[in-house]
């Protein structure tokens, strides 16, 4: 009686000096799949192209095979391209405005283009970001089409 307590004990003991983590050997690490994304390669593999046009998702990436249709990105990527270039450009322009006081017209035909480069230039990324961090976060149907396998990891008190 008195060694089986004491083997409950020991398994107790062990539980706690250890977690549980949901992750695959064979998948990239998070860091590793978001720049995946920013480069607009498939998350999964960074193999295989993550649009197919412009702003459009492909359904599998055609290197790997995974399934991409999850996605729900929305509106996202507009909002942080917006807050990305509206802080770039209003504070360019407002530097520029009270150190050289430039006339409008010159204004204008600077910041316009500048402003509908830079979000031409953000958009696919950042929404390549937001796929990826959806994808390794196991987001929105992701984690149907990738089971996770529990790995156990030490932890050193």
């Amino acid at each position: 009686m008195r060694s089986h307590t004491i083997q409950l004990i020991r398994v107790d003991i062990k539980r706690a000096n250890t977690r549980e983590v949901a992750m695959n050997a064979t998948e990239p690490t998070t860091g590793v799949t978001l720049l995946r994304g920013t480069m607009c390669r498939c998350p999964a593999c960074g193999e295989g192209a993550l649009f197919r046009k412009f702003l459009k998702v492909s359904e599998t990436c055609e290197a790997c095979g995974e399934e991409l249709y999850h996605h729900r990105a929305d509106d996202m990527p507009a909002y942080i391209v917006m807050s990305i270039v509206g802080h770039i450009v209003v504070g360019l322009v407002l530097w520029v405005e009270f150190q050289y006081g430039w006339p409008t017209w010159l204004h204008l035909s600077i910041w316009l283009p500048l402003t509908l480069g830079l979000t031409l230039a953000l958009l696919q990324p950042v929404k390549g970001f937001i796929v990826a961090l959806q994808w390794s976060l196991r987001m929105h149907g992701f984690a149907t089409s990738r089971p996770a396998r529990v790995a156990t990891v030490a932890v050193h008190p």
